[in-house]
Formats: C-alpha cells, structure tokens, sequence
C-alpha cells in the first residue's frame, strides 16, 4: 500500500490532524493508498504558500518561455512515468487499461500543448488614434484553488494545473477523496524536478472543511472546479465572499441525435462510445438517445445486440470493456435510477443489475431503456453510469426541441450523411460542444464548457487560457499638448 504526505511549499507534510483516509480499488475493494486528512487549517497553510509564492516569488515574473520549459519538464516525466500511471490510474478510479494508456498520454500531451501557450503573448495593441495608443495587457489572476472529480484524475489534475501555470498563477489543487493517487504522484514528480517552491500545493481531504476553505478563503483569487452541478452551485456562493473568479464544468445529460440518413453502423458504435464509455461516468456522456422514428427499430434491434458483446471484467486486462463504477455509493445511486426508469414505464431493454461475475466490485450491467419520457428523472437528471434512454422523434424541429429541454448545456451530438443539415441544426442546440459523427473528442484548441447549469468558463484553447488571466487596459498620450486637449476644459477653469 502506497503512502502519501500533503505537498506545501515544495515539501511533504502531515496533515495537522495527524488523521488519515485510505481509498480502495473499485474491482476489488482491497485498499490501495494511504493519504493524510487535510484540515482546514492545512487548507489555509497551503493557501499562504501560494499567496507568499505569488505575491513575492519569481514565477509571475520570469519569462515565459521559462514558464514554457518548467511545464514541458512535467510533460516529459508523465510520459518517462506512464506504465506506471495507466497502472495506478486502473486501480485507482476503475478505468479499464486500455483508456488508462489513452488518459497518461493525453495528460502530457494536453501539458505540452499548455507549455506552448505559456510561451505565447496574449497581449496586444487595440487600436491607435491621433490621441493615444490602446493596448489590452494580461497579467496573472493571481491565487487559484483547483478542485477536480473522481472520474478522470489525471487528466483533471492536468487540465486545471497547465492553463494556471501557464498564465503566471500559483495553485492548490485538491483531487477527489475517492481518487488522489494521480494528483500525489505528480506531487512527486514537482519535487523531482525542484519546481519553484509554492507554486504548487496539493493537499488532500473532503470537500466539506478543505473544499470549503479553498472557494472561500480571501486570499485565493480563482476557483477552478469540475464536478456536480449540486456542488458547483455552493462553490459559486462561497467564492462570492471577495468575487474571486470562478470556472465551473459541471454536469450534463447529452444528447445523440441520429438521424434517418445516419451510417447507422458507425452511428450504433458510436452510442456504445458515447455512453458506456468510461462506465457512463462522463460529464458529457451521451446518456439520452434520439432516434429518428424510421430507424428506430432496426437501430434499437442492432444496438442491443452489439450491447451483449460487451466483456465485464478486470479492468487491467486488455480485453475488457467495461469496468466497475467508483464506489458502492455510485452503484446504489445508480440502481435506484434503473429502479426509477422501470417505475416511469420506460421499458429495460438490457442489464439493469450488478455483475454477479465479480461481487467484489462495484459493477452494473450496461443499461438501455427504450420507450422514455423526456420529463423522466432518468431523462433530466445526471446518473454517471452505464444507462442509455432512448427517445424516438418524427422531425428535426422535434428532435432539437427535445434535445434542449434539459437544464443542462454541455454537449450534444448528430449522426447524419449530410453535413450541411448537421451544421444546421448544430447551431440551434444549446450547448458547449457538438460532435458531427462522432463523441468525446476534444481538442487542446477548442474550448470546452456548458451553457445553462452545465457551469461557466471555458477550458482549452485561447478561451481556456484568458480564464486564467486578468485583463488591462492601457492608454498611452500621444498629444504631449495640454492645449488640444479640450475634454479637460469641462472640469478645468481655462487659464
């Protein structure tokens, strides 16, 4: 069993408490780290080695092609490290091997690519005139905590430690309590390669004191989280003591329309990835299906056959498709929405139980339920699991109506042969991202966030990066001659 101190100021440390917390491996509940019990006091302790790192260290400062180099140092060790990380990434949070591999190397290479942004100038003059010069200047938030979900740990650690390093900022990161192995082997990976003290603190614990103390505390400057709407909307509230900045990617009920002029064999496997990839436990998975009435059977008859195929298994073993969801209290919550789908009429198509092959994991079969009600709770609500809904449309305008009745805006997608059609109905969907055949899919380049309760902020590209930023504006004279300059005679006694 692996060990872990907190990371403050370039050092392991014990939490004040002297408490600790161990997490287990979901396949097999046997116990595969330890981590100390962050207190709210290590909470603030952390915070003031980021604040005195930002207020009177170099990082700010030094150039950004130094900033560039110490990032892509971290990018080279994730990549010298990743067997492994893919194999502490299995046990950790349940993913099978194969995504495993796919999250270490997105990690360095969505790293690599904040190293290239670190090294860009964001600043630019807006426009001259025979008054003055006008630039917009962006300077570094200053303190952010970054608070991260269970179901990508790795690369959620990467995708909000890379734009604030890029941007000149300082952090503290805290992972999820269900999955902190990732976040402390990078903690070990920044005190390898003697990253500037304070700059990055990682320190682990529960949302209710250290979570709280991280969107609260007056000396943090941005919030940037990634997990439940539920839990988004507190951290909102809590950031709102000093106005700090906040980013919030939060949750999502997508959905995948398929129309009647779809390659419905690339549009069937393309379902079984949006869905049951990662165990549904995606934030935007494509958890509600749209299926035009004319393909609705065939399409149904195919995709459920394609379903059976599906390996339930050990999840280090290659050939397995699906692993367990991440906790006993993931698997019940998930059951009492299976339940809930049955009890609205909607009718089980396939799985609907636990995995009798493993009954020490936390497993369940991969779900599809046909005939749902949009306004059901498995239709509205996010469930993170192995659940598909299935909603049948007669005409586009149906489909889109249905697709935005939802309080959520993260994601959609549109399986179809025609490309202008697709884009079309694109640009009426309410969301942050939609895939033209095809799911999941993102880019280093492209922001990614949700309109409506799916959160606010964006991550990745430009847009990504100026949440990281403050925004100048500076206005130089170019006039040099008080007496052309009018507007002062409005307040000004003439002389």
């Amino acid at each position: 069993m692996r060990e872990y101190q907190l990371f403050v100021n370039g050092e392991f440390v014990n939490s004040s408490s002297k408490e600790t917390f161990t997490s287990i491996n979901p396949f097999n509940q046997e116990v595969i780290a330890k981590f100390q019990k962050a207190t709210v006091e290590d909470a603030k302790m952390a915070i003031s080695s980021a604040r005195n790192a930002f207020d009177n260290g170099e990082w700010k400062k030094i150039s950004r092609e130094e900033r560039s180099n110490w990032i892509k140092k971290i990018s080279d060790k994730i990549n010298e490290n990743k067997t492994e990380l893919e194999g502490l990434e299995v046990e950790d949070s349940g993913s099978t091997i194969r995504k495993a591999k796919e999250d270490v190397f997105l990690s360095a290479k969505n790293l690599y690519s904040f190293s290239k942004y670190a090294s860009m100038d964001f600043e630019k003059e807006i426009n001259a005139s025979k008054t003055g010069k006008n630039f917009i200047l962006r300077e570094p938030i200053g303190v952010v905590s970054a608070i991260i979900p269970w179901n990508f740990p790795l690369k959620m650690a990467i995708w909000k430690l890379g734009p604030a390093l890029a941007a000149g900022n300082t952090v503290i990161l805290k992972p999820s309590e269900l999955t902190s192995v990732s976040a402390m082997e990078l903690a070990k990976i920044f005190h390898e390669i003697n990253f500037p003290k304070g700059v990055i603190n990682i320190i682990t614990g529960f949302g209710e004191d250290v979570g709280s103390e991280l969107a609260s505390s007056k000396l943090v400057d941005k919030v940037s989280f990634t997990g439940s709407t539920e839990i988004g909307k507190k951290i909102m509230q809590m950031a709102s003591c000093n106005l700090k900045k906040i980013t919030l990617e939060c949750g999502g009920k997508s959905a995948n329309i398929v129309l009647d002029d779809a390659d419905l064999e690339m549009a069937i496997d393309g379902t079984m990835y949006a869905i049951f990839y990662h165990q549904g436990q995606c934030c935007e998975a494509g958890s509600r299906l749209l299926l035009h009435e004319k393909i609705y059977d065939e399409f149904l008859f195919k995709l459920i056959e394609k379903t059976k195929k599906l390996k339930i298994g050990n999840p280090k073993n290659l050939e397995t498709d699906i692993g367990p969801v991440i906790s006993k209290k993931q698997q019940e919550k998930i059951l009492h929405y299976i339940q809930s789908g049955i009890d609205s009429n909607a009718k089980l198509e396939i799985g609907g139980k636990i995995s009798q092959e493993f009954p020490n994991g936390f497993f369940i079969e991969p779900t599809i339920f046909s005939n749902v009600n949009n306004k059901s709770k498995i239709a509205q609500e996010e469930i993170f699991g192995p659940i598909l809904s299935i909603i049948k449309f007669k005409t586009i305008e149906e489909a889109i109506q249905i697709a935005n009745d939802s309080t959520y805006g993260l994601a959609a997608g549109i399986w179809s042969s025609d490309d202008e059609k697709s884009l079309n109905i694109s640009k009426q969907l309410r969301v942050g991202t939609v895939w033209i055949n095809e799911w999941h899919l993102l880019s280093e380049s492209a922001p990614f966030g949700g309109y409506k309760e799916s959160g606010i902020g964006r991550e990745f590209g430009e847009d990504g990066m100026l949440e990281y930023f403050e925004t100048k504006h500076l206005h130089i004279d170019l006039i040099k001659d008080r007496k052309k300059k009018f507007w002062y005679d409005t307040v000004v006694p003439k002389t």
